[in-house]
């Protein structure tokens, strides 16, 4: 077996590892450049193949966050979005859903791209496939124009329904290629060709907001990689855990939107398996952020509503994307998280001081105290060898910036400030551990912890311990283990569609169709990748029951918002019911739509007639306890409004409507339909 290589970008390292015909690892690590990391991957992968020729070399496979990076940062420049006419809005408006329904200050996502590089084209598909209106050509062409004087040179294009019938998409494309030669398209049917359509347009609108930036890198590397002599292909980790070739990702980069932390997750079932513990968290902690993945019979679990830069792991409020992805937590706390005294107690995170400056105590200009400071002071870390003996690190430097930032701001000592900065990171990662178990109904008592990344053993223990966790495994080579599990990965490529029927109407040869032709599409990038050996094709089939898909849901909030308004103004009625009885405390019960309402004075021990107004009975009442009870004389408005929507229940689904069935081969779709 010829030599492997593998290496992987992170927020603060770049890791590397060099795989022997016999099997055995040579690794190295470097500090992250920026802005152009693919600087220390070249940097890195000379030093590692010294005393090796690039000719021995069979596979490169390469892991790094520059995509999910580039949009959080909000880096990239000339996107713009075409869609069918009066759906502008559609990544304005996202979901009706808040992510924290009590929180009055929330904030979505801002969108990718600006109103002003949004343009719409006269076009209509319907949700069979059908075409209800035509696609106005000259229309199209004047918002290609429109959109290119603007300054846009990277299109996403996402109509109405084009994962039915693409016919309008791929017409644009053409359009488009006449009207600005040089601007690169992104048709929504090939990125995603599923339905629910906030999460289609977002994903297509990310693959075309990192096209142009991972293209530049990609080819650039490769390029590089030629120079020196490399004649195989470049290998791109994908967020679901299998590779593809460079070429592909240039077409499709948002599947490698988190391709280096999947590499991690592998790794850990990989070690998994090797230690008989099948079920177990992964815990990738580095020196920007902290990663875990639930491992269940020896496979980490996936998802196919990936979300990127989520507001406090809580799901609904990051960008979505409609890929197959490995689910992880990810939160802000690494090494290099920045340590602060904040309203009288120590802070720590989310703001990392990176690989530039980094932590005070690497010597290259930080002023911040950072955890790997907090763990260099408790004796935790090796001043004299890190990071494999490439770098030594200033201990002095680092107990000065934690008593003078955090200690004597609150009073304390370095050792007492030094371990509460420990401390705190390690409770913040206990929350997200307890999201990845308990909150997936499995117990962390019952789970392996394997502990990996440059700052894991250091806190995999103590998090261990706090949960109750029984085992943990510290692998050799825990701060390269990522790099590593870039070679544990197969080729894979995951490919998904949607197809709305009843079962009982399920059309069965065009089904078939589809899978062959999902299978063509997949098994041409595989192939492309010059693997030995048989592609094994695997097929699947998500259904929803009929009634279960968004449309229910929405048209059943929008029915609940009616009742709501109608039962408030017959609240207003019944308080004229009961002014004759202003000096007694009033009950107000709230109840679904199909339970009697009812407002009672509470007259002691005297029951009192019944009466009706209009079609609806109001009765005076003795027993039970009040839902809500106003001691003023009046209804209290704000109790009103509680109780009338707090038993406030769904209606059943309006008799007609329709499931859906998604049919896929590797991926599982969402289940709304589009149009909401």
């Amino acid at each position: 077996m010829p030599y492997r290589v593998g290496f992987d970008v992170g927020g603060t390292f770049t890791d590397f590892v060099l795989q022997s015909p016999t099997g055995e690892l040579t690794t190295a690590k470097r500090l992250t450049t920026y802005p152009d990391p693919s600087a220390a991957c070249l940097a890195g992968l000379d030093q590692l193949m010294a005393a090796v020729g690039w000719d021995e070399v069979a596979q490169v496979v390469h892991g790094t966050t520059l995509g999910s990076n580039i949009v959080i940062e909000r880096k990239a420049r000339g996107v713009g979005l075409l869609t069918t006419r009066g759906f502008r809005d559609v990544l304005i408006i996202g979901r009706e859903k808040r992510y924290q329904v009590y929180d009055l200050q929330i904030e979505k996502p801002a969108p990718l791209i600006p109103r002003r590089l949004i343009g719409e084209v006269t076009e209509r598909v319907l949700a069979d496939g059908s075409v209800r209106t035509p696609l106005d050509e000259d229309d199209a062409r004047r918002a290609v124009r429109e959109l290119a004087a603007r300054g846009v040179s990277t299109l996403a294009v996402c109509f109405l329904h084009a994962y039915r019938n693409p016919v309008h998409e791929k017409r644009v494309a053409e359009l488009a290629a006449d009207e600005a030669p040089g601007m690169q398209v992104t048709l929504s049917h090939e990125v995603s060709p599923t339905f629910r359509e906030y999460e289609r347009t977002s994903t297509t609108v990310v693959n075309a907001y990192v096209m142009t930036a991972l293209r530049e890198y990609l080819r650039g590397l490769g390029a590089a990689l030629k120079e020196r002599g490399y004649r195989g292909r470049l290998f791109v980790m994908q967020s679901s855990g299998g590779i593809a070739t460079a070429e592909a990702m240039e077409r499709y980069p948002v599947r490698m939107i988190e391709s280096g932390p999947a590499a991690g997750a592998l790794m850990a079932a990989a070690y998994g398996e090797l230690t008989g513990h099948r079920d177990l968290i992964a815990f990738d902690m580095g020196g920007t952020t902290a990663k875990l993945a639930l491992v269940e019979n020896g496979r980490p679990g996936t998802t196919t509503a990936f979300e990127l830069h989520r507001v406090n792991n809580a799901p609904g409020s990051g960008l979505p994307m409609n890929i197959q992805a490995i689910d992880l937590v990810e939160i802000g706390a690494g090494g290099g998280s920045i340590a602060r005294a904040s309203l009288g107690v120590i802070a720590v995170g989310p703001e990392s001081a990176s690989s530039m400056p980094g932590p005070v105590c690497y010597g290259r200009g930080g002023l911040e105290p950072t955890v790997t400071d907090a763990n260099l002071a408790l004796g935790y870390l090796n001043a004299d060898y890190f990071a494999g003996g490439t770098m030594t690190l200033d201990g002095v430097g680092a107990a000065r910036a934690i008593t003078d930032r955090v200690a004597r701001p609150l009073g304390l000592s370095l050792e007492e400030a030094a371990w509460g900065i420990h401390q705190i990171v390690t409770t913040n990662m206990e929350l997200a551990t307890r999201v990845v178990s308990i909150e997936r109904g499995r117990d962390p008592r019952a789970l392996t912890l394997v502990a990996f990344g440059g700052s894991g053993p250091v806190h995999g223990c103590r998090l261990a311990q706090a949960l109750g966790i029984p085992r943990v495994i510290l692998p050799a080579a825990a701060g390269v283990t990522a790099a590593i599990g870039l070679l544990a990965a197969e080729v894979r490529f995951d490919v998904a569609r949607t197809y709305v029927r009843r079962v009982d109407a399920v059309d069965v040869a065009f089904v078939s169709a589809m899978y062959d032709d999902m299978t063509r599409q997949a098994a041409e990038v595989v192939r492309e990748s010059v693997v030995e050996g048989d592609v094994v094709i695997a097929r699947s089939l998500r259904a929803d029951g009929a009634g279960a898909g968004g449309h229910a849901r929405r048209r059943s909030a929008r029915r609940r918002a009616a009742v709501v308004r109608r039962d408030l103004c017959r609240a207003v009625r019944l308080r004229e019911s009961v002014r004759a009885h202003r000096d007694r405390d009033v009950e107000t019960v709230g109840h679904g739509p199909d339970e009697p309402r009812s407002a009672s004075p509470c007259l002691g021990n005297r029951a009192s007639p019944a009466h009706r107004r209009g079609s609806r009975r109001v009765e005076r009442t003795e027993t039970g306890p009040p839902s809500v009870v106003s001691r003023d004389r009046r209804l209290d408005r704000h109790a009103r409004i509680r109780s009338l929507s707090a038993r406030a229940r769904p209606l059943p689904p309006r008799p007609g409507h329709r499931g859906g069935a998604g049919v896929h081969d590797g991926v599982a779709p969402g289940r709304d339909g589009d149009g909401g």
